[in-house]
């Protein structure tokens, strides 16, 4: 699963927008520092779950705060970073943070006034993913897509979804970006886009 962290200054709303995107039960409060340790809530995009994680607010000199090193590690294992942006300033103080603990992540800077779905898709947008739905001859395709790396080839679906597939694998049949046409005929190799629909035949 995915694995992205939530970063902003004291009252900046991340609270929020964790709620927003995942139906979270967090505290939400008026005052500063409601948010004492990291908060989590599963973001579902068209079946695909990604982990968001809201990271106590960010301040100067992070790291040398009670749970500053363990935090610093959450963002460091991510696979993106979203900054809620209040002010010019937030954004300043939070990447010198980052750059002082050699966090070069991919890093989307947003606003709290996002409508809740636009938001997910450009989440999705920046992560290294794509998602891939599965189907059975003359059926629709199946529910939820299968998420893989991008670049990924029909090998790797193949071996995702059971690992004697690739063995007794003898072509699939795609439908979607990546296929030149409606059905076409691919072997293992053949590298797979976002919303692709795929039949493996044995």
């Amino acid at each position: 699963m995915a694995s992205i962290t939530l970063l902003g200054l004291p009252n900046s709303g991340k609270s929020t927008l964790l709620k927003k995107l995942t139906n979270a039960a967090v505290k939400i409060a008026s005052y500063k520092f409601t948010t004492t340790k990291p908060e989590q809530g599963i973001l579902d995009y068209k079946g695909i779950k990604l982990q968001l994680i809201e990271i106590p607010a960010i301040t100067k000199k992070f790291t040398e705060t009670e749970h500053g090193l363990a935090l610093i590690s959450i963002i460091r294992n991510a696979d993106l970073i979203l900054i809620l942006k209040d002010k010019e300033k937030d954004i300043i103080i939070i990447k010198q943070e980052l750059k002082k603990n050699g966090i070069n992540k991919k890093t989307l800077i947003i606003e709290n006034n996002y409508e809740k779905n636009k938001l997910k898709g450009l989440i999705w947008q920046s992560i290294n993913l794509i998602k891939v739905y599965t189907k059975q001859p003359g059926k629709p395709k199946e529910f939820p897509p299968v998420a893989l790396k991008k670049g990924s080839t029909v090998s790797v679906l193949a071996k995702k979804i059971h690992k004697d597939f690739a063995k007794k694998f003898k072509y699939a049949k795609i439908n979607g970006p990546s296929a030149k046409f409606p059905g076409q005929r691919t072997g293992l190799e053949h590298k797979l886009k976002d919303e692709d629909q795929v039949e493996l035949h044995m």
